[in-house]
Order: structure tokens, then sequence, then C-alpha cells
């Protein structure tokens, strides 16, 4: 008789190596990455949005969303090395925060990413638009600080980038090292710049705002995302035809700081310049999937689309407020926090034929999960040490049967470092407040507030409440299982795996070592 160890085993590889049965040809996968956009910035996910975002809506109609869909942090860098490698942020070297422009590579040398990975199942990978998981530039002499989002070390830009896009598993790519608002502001195409930065340059407007650093002769922010764009879709119209399918990674630098809305969409939102901004970012999408359908490959073709986090501060939530606008819908918090608007993310996919339109699922999912459903979709099989904390969505696209829930459970992150757990309708938060940028954060904001929160979502989607005083049991379970996680180095069944960086860990006091 199996012991339930292997017994999990079992079910964990035949659900993770689901794959796409009775189609003899491996999809096209476009993945469109927007920037800190709020799961309420989305009209399909809220009713009381304060625009229309009919291209985005009509990906929904044609496919499915989620309503339960998290990014594994609150804040861009770590959700895009989760998404690239199925594996959780933290495990990673980076515990906290975000990288800068300068930074150096943060996906581990050897890791597995999805890029590589449908790259070895003869797909034909591109990367567009931002990077932020950093790169190995050829510093001239000495740099120092470079995680600093304000440093300007010196580089030679002649040289080409080391550990970059082509050395995670893109053949193409085309965009820029860190966020639109931190230096340099330098395009680079297969590892070198398009243009030697002579100038520097910023900006002090709350809105527009960049920091200051070199910028390239060809680089232009406000058109920054309609050049990005010119480059997906002239991707698209190179490799539609081609006997190999591809897989498009645009990581668009929008609506993220800065908001800068080109001329046709001024005042179109009726809200301000980042619902105008969010405007655009949808007209990118109906760009995107009239390319495909122009070259005849929208059948063939899974498009997803999600955001790294939740919206931004940035986009001013009183003016917003003032048209009744609420960028995390019903949700607390917001880009950076623990919260739910922190993580709570809009999530679609269509793919025409095989998924079905208009369908509408509440499963928990996290966009770790890609890497899994790449696999699948392309015939992959995962050994132990590739996504670890991936699971295949895949039978829950094609309307198969498939171990409910998908996940046993499901880790957050913010900005800080601290951590939550999702099980069921159960959250636990490792923190007395936010761990991020709303209220409570400041030491005064948090005097006298329980050490952990817990709620229960369905009675409180809001996070209202902290119950945990009310249910120890509860909070014990939580706290085993998240401690597992942790220790183990993955939450997928499977040969336990080793973390990267320090043995001494932020976020994670609470924990017994």
């Amino acid at each position: 008789m199996l012991s339930m160890w292997l017994l999990l085993q079992v079910v964990h590889i035949a659900n993770a190596q689901t794959t796409v049965s009775g189609h003899s040809e491996r999809p096209n996968i476009v993945f469109i990455l927007a920037d800190d956009l709020g799961y309420g910035d989305v009209s399909i996910y809220n009713e009381n949005a304060a625009w229309q975002t009919t291209h985005i809506d009509r990906l929904a109609n044609e496919g499915m969303r989620f309503t339960d869909a998290h990014t594994s942090s609150a804040v861009c860098t770590p959700t895009r090395y989760s998404i690239l490698t199925g594996r959780y942020n933290w495990r990673s070297s980076l515990k906290k925060g975000v990288l800068s422009g300068y930074s150096k590579a943060l996906i581990e040398p050897g890791r597995t990413t999805v890029a590589a990975m449908l790259q070895q199942q003869e797909y034909h990978t591109a990367f567009v638009g931002k990077w932020h998981l950093g790169w190995d530039w050829q510093f001239s002499g000495a740099a120092t600080d470079t995680d600093n989002l304000s440093s300007n070390p010196t580089v030679d830009f002649s040289k080409s980038v080391q550990n970059g896009p082509k050395e995670k598993g893109f053949e193409y790519s085309y965009g820029f090292s860190g966020s639109l608002d931190m230096p340099p502001y330098v395009y680079v195409e297969n590892g070198r710049a398009t243009c030697i930065p002579k100038d520097t340059t910023v900006s002090v407007d709350d809105k527009g705002f960049w920091r200051k650093g070199v910028t390239g002769g060809d680089f232009i922010h406000a058109a920054a995302l309609p050049h990005l764009t010119e480059k997906a879709l002239s991707y698209i119209d190179e490799h539609a035809q081609n006997s190999r399918p591809f897989f498009l990674y645009f990581a668009l630098p929008a609506p993220h700081t800065p908001i800068l809305p080109t001329t046709e969409f001024l005042g179109k939102s009726n809200a301000n310049f980042f619902g105008d901004f969010v405007l655009q970012v949808d007209d990118v999408v109906g760009q995107v999937l009239e390319a495909l359908e122009k070259n005849g490959i929208r059948e063939n073709t899974m498009v997803i689309f999600t955001s790294d986090n939740g919206c931004s501060p940035k986009a001013n939530f009183k003016e917003l407020a003032a048209v009744g606008h609420h960028p995390s819908g019903i949700y607390r918090g917001h880009k950076a926090d623990i919260y739910e608007g922190g993580h709570r993310v809009p999530f679609i996919v269509s793919w025409p034929g095989h998924v079905s339109k208009a369908s509408v699922t509440d499963e928990t999912i996290c966009t770790t999960d890609f890497l899994a459903t790449a696999a699948a979709v392309s015939g992959f099989y995962i050994p132990d040490d590739i996504g670890e904390d991936s699971y295949n969505i895949l039978p829950i696209l094609l309307n198969e049967s498939y171990r409910q829930p998908l996940r046993e459970a499901t880790v957050h992150h913010s900005i800080n470092g601290d951590f939550a757990i999702r099980k069921g309708n159960w959250k636990l938060i490792m923190c007395p407040g936010s761990g991020g940028w709303s209220f409570p954060r400041t030491a005064q904001e948090l005097d006298g507030l329980l050490p952990i929160q817990l709620y229960n979502l369905t009675d409180d989607p809001a996070e209202e409440k902290n119950i945990a005083d009310k249910f120890p049991k509860r909070v014990q379970e939580l706290k085993a299982l998240l401690t597992k996680y942790v220790i183990d180095g993955r939450s997928t069944p499977g040969v336990a795996q080793k973390n990267n960086g320090p043995d001494t860990w932020v976020g994670l006091e609470w924990m017994d070592k």
C-alpha cells in the first residue's frame, strides 16, 4: 500500500504533467504583464470602475477569468522572478524590496526559467519590455551601492551585458533593465545597448516622476509604451508563419510611473492621468490581439494577461475616489502590502477552441503557476529542482478533472519581506500591519496591535476583523504549514530543495528554528 507521501507524489506528478491531449499543435504563448495595474482597474473585475477596459474585457469574454489569482509578491522584481522560475521569490537572495537598474542578475546560474524550458521544447522565445531582474553591466571602475534605486555608477555601454534575458532562455530580447523611473534609461537589444547614452535627465513631477540618470538618445519616456508595443507586434509578424511555435513575454512598463499617457488618451478615462494610462494599456492588449488575428494565428495562441502587483499610490487614490473608482476593488491595501490589494490581480487566459468563452473560476492560483502550465502545454517533464512552487492550471483551463483545491496553500510576500499564507478561506499574516506602504505601518500605528493577523476571507474579504486571538489552533496549523514550505524549499510535493541567500532571513523572526 502506498504511503501518503508517495501517493501525493503520484497525484502531483500526474497533475503537473497533464498535457494538451488531442491537439497536434502546441500553441504559441503570449504572456502580457502589466505593471502596477490593480485588481479593480480592469472593468470586468469592477462593476464600479470609472472606465471601460474594452480589450481586456474582450479577452476575458473569449477565455477564462480568474477571480482569486495572486502574484508571489506585492512588488515588481520578486514577482517577475517567480513568473519566470516557478519559484517563490523569497527563496532567492532577494528577501525584501526590489532591484535597481544597475543591480546584478537575480536569477541564479543554472536555474531553469520558463523561457529556457520552452526553448528546449523547440519554441522560439522572446522578451520585450521591462526586465527588472538585474543583469550584469560592464562597470568602468568600482561600482558600489548598485542596488540603490538612485545610484548612478559608470558603465561602459559599448560592452554587452551578461546574465540577461539571453542567458535566461530568450533568443530575442529588447527592453530596459529596471523600471521606467530608474536609471539607466537605455534600450538593450540582444545584450547590447542600442545607443550609447550621453545626457542625464530627471523629472520631478509627481506623476511623471523618474529619477536622475543617463539617457540614450533613442529613449523617450513618454514614447516607451508605444515603442515597445511596436517591437512586440513586429516580433509576432515575423514569427507568425514559422514552423516553430513562439513564446513572447511582453512586460509592459505601464501604468507604473512615470504616468505618461500619450496625447490620444489624455482625458479619455474622465478620471485622471492614471486612468488614461490604464486605457492606453488596454489599447496595447487590443493591438496584440489584432496582430494575432491579422496573421491568422489567434486560434492557436494562448494569451495570458495579468499584473505584477496591485496599484501604486502614485495613481492618486483621492482623485480616483472622487469619481467612484477604487483600484483594489473591495480589497484592502495596494502595491507593496501583504493585504489582498497588494497581490490579488486580474488574471485572464484566452485560447480559442480550448478554453471556454466567458468562463470564470474562483480557484486560487499564483503567478508561479505559469511555469508548470507552460510545461504541460509543451510536454515538458518537470524534475524536482525546477518550478518548486508551480502548479499546472491547464486542467482548470480545459475544464478537466483535477485535485481540488489545486493548491494546498499559497504564500504571499510584501515589500518589507513579511509573509502570509492562504489556505482555503483562511489567511494568516505574520506581521501586525500592512507589511508595506498602507496603514498601519509606523511604530506608532502598530503599537498595541496583535503581532499576527488572521482573517476569514469569505466572511471578511476586506480584512477588517483580525480574529487571530479567537482561533489559536488555526493559527498554529497555518504557521506550521508555512514553516514547512520554507524549510522544504518547495510547496509542491517532491524532494526537498535548498533556498538561496542568507540563513537569517528578513520576515522570518516568527519561525521556530
